[in-house]
C-alpha cells in the first residue's frame, strides 16, 4: 500500500518545448533546475528545432518543472511548452540524452 501511496504522491510530465531553445544552454540548465527540485527524467534536443523533456516527481516539483519551461535558460526565447501529464514510470536521476 505504501508503494500505492506514494506513486499518488508523484506525477510525470513529457514536455515539447518550442523556439530559440537549441544552442542556448536550455538542456543544462534544465538538468541543474530538475536536479535542484529532486525531479527525475532527462532532456534531449530534437531534429526539428525543439526540446523534448520528461519529468517525473513530487506533483509540486514537476509542476515548478513545467512552468520553469516556458522561461527556461537566460539566452532561450520560448514560444510554446506543451505538456502531457501521465503516471510515473520510475524515472531515476536526470540525465541530459543525445
Amino acid at each position: 500500500m505504501s508503494d500505492e501511496n506514494r506513486s499518488e504522491d508523484r506525477s510525470r510530465a513529457h514536455v515539447f518545448v518550442s523556439g530559440r531553445v537549441q544552442g542556448v544552454f536550455y538542456r543544462a540548465n534544465t538538468r541543474d533546475a530538475a536536479r535542484d527540485r529532486d525531479v527525475d527524467g532527462w532532456v534531449r534536443n530534437l531534429d526539428d528545432g525543439r526540446v523534448e523533456a520528461v519529468f517525473e516527481g513530487p506533483r509540486d516539483a514537476v509542476e515548478e518543472m513545467v512552468e520553469w519551461c516556458h522561461t527556461g535558460s537566460p539566452s532561450a526565447v520560448v514560444d510554446d511548452v506543451d505538456a502531457e501529464y501521465g503516471e510515473p514510470t520510475g524515472e531515476r536521476g536526470f540525465t541530459i540524452r543525445r
